[in-house]
């Protein structure tokens, strides 16, 4: 690995440690055993380098997961698709539950932030169209509008019930059976 990929790696360790708020740059440096002005070099901040961390760590953790799900849909129907996805994802947000509360910390920083919303909104939109993508290929009937427009409604409905999720582990605020009925009922069926 370069110091870019120590520094990322030293960077997820660290929050995932100690969380966004107690994790110092000296803290990332020393744990991706860099120099201090690295990060500068490469990040130019240790709040772009988090930001970026936590963005990989999840992007990688609940995204492949996510992609590993929708692909279960394959061959059903799209809200087949959708309940499947859904009915999967508290495995995947207990899979995650350290790097969620890390991101979680971190988006109060990310608002306050008008660089950081825009580092993150250029973050958005890959992940948009790799969930749009990943539902075209599970369900090919879709046109390219309708398959990012759910990927979309993923990835937002992602964000609450991985919240919620965070606030009682036990409890599912609402599964893919449910959001399957409620589809349903919006679309008049």
């Amino acid at each position: 690995m370069g110091n870019r990929e120590d520094l990322l790696a030293g960077a997820r360790k660290v929050i995932l440690e100690r969380g966004v708020a107690k994790a110092t740059a000296r803290d990332i440096a020393a744990a991706a055993g860099v120099s201090l002005a690295a990060i500068g070099y490469h990040f130019g901040s240790k709040d772009r380098l988090v930001t970026e961390a936590l963005s990989e760590a999840l992007g990688t953790g609940m995204g492949d997961a996510m992609d590993e799900l929708i692909a279960t849909g394959t061959g059903k129907s799209p809200l087949e698709g959708l309940a499947l996805l859904w009915n999967g994802m508290p495995e995947v947000f207990a899979g995650n539950h350290e790097a969620m509360l890390a991101s979680l910390e971190n988006i109060v920083r990310i608002v306050r932030s008008d660089d950081a919303r825009a580092q993150l909104g250029d973050q958005l939109s890959g992940a948009f169209t790799d969930l749009g993508a990943h539902v075209q290929a599970a369900h090919p009937e879709l046109d390219a509008a309708q398959a990012a427009a759910i990927g979309r409604m993923y990835f937002v409905i992602a964000q609450g019930l991985g919240m919620l999720w965070l606030l009682d582990p036990g409890e599912v605020a609402v599964d893919g059976d449910q959001l399957a009925v409620a589809i349903r009922a919006l679309a008049g069926k």
